[in-house]
């Protein structure tokens, strides 16, 4: 005897609630696992990937995206970038220096001029998305912040985003 679908499953193509949020789990997953090795290679964008992996949690796992998003490496950056649509200074530079490193080795290694000028348009495009990113500008210490009067012990140590410089 078959089971029982919902009208809902008899839809053409609708699968069940509990597989799209295996697969987006296995997909949130998948990617924080290849954000990870992008920390190491050069090539792999990890700041993307951690975004699809918080989106799919988002959808699939309370649980493993309030983790993602209060991880000890990956928490600030996701967070910087979904709450005030910023980055640090140190990432983005690091970004930009590593993307050029990798598009002019990539462009010395490969003899075809429409794969460079595709690395160079890709460049310009990544760059003018980071340049674009408002900067999250740290304070200088925890003494030269204002304390917070509402509870003495503690003191504004939240990054204030600031809008990038007019060109």
């Amino acid at each position: 005897m078959k089971p029982v679908r919902s009208a809902n499953e008899q839809q053409a193509g609708h699968k069940p609630a509990w597989l799209l949020r295996l697969l987006l789990v296995a997909a949130g997953s998948l990617a924080l696992s290849i954000g990870i090795v992008g920390l190491f290679l050069p090539l792999l964008p990890t700041t993307p990937l951690l975004l699809v992996a918080a989106a799919c949690y988002l959808r699939s796992s309370s649980r493993l995206y309030n983790w993602l998003l209060r991880h000890k490496l990956f928490g600030k950056t996701i967070r910087a970038y979904l709450e005030h649509r910023a980055v640090r200074r140190r990432t983005r530079n690091a970004a930009l220096a590593i993307l050029w490193t990798s598009l002019a080795v990539s462009a010395w290694l490969v003899d075809v001029f429409w794969v460079r000028l595709a690395l160079l348009v890709v460049g310009i495009g990544v760059s003018a998305h980071l340049l674009s990113l408002r900067v999250l500008v740290e304070p200088d210490s925890k003494r030269d912040q204002p304390r917070n009067e509402a509870d003495p012990c503690v003191f504004g140590s939240e990054p204030v985003p600031q809008d990038p410089k007019p060109i």
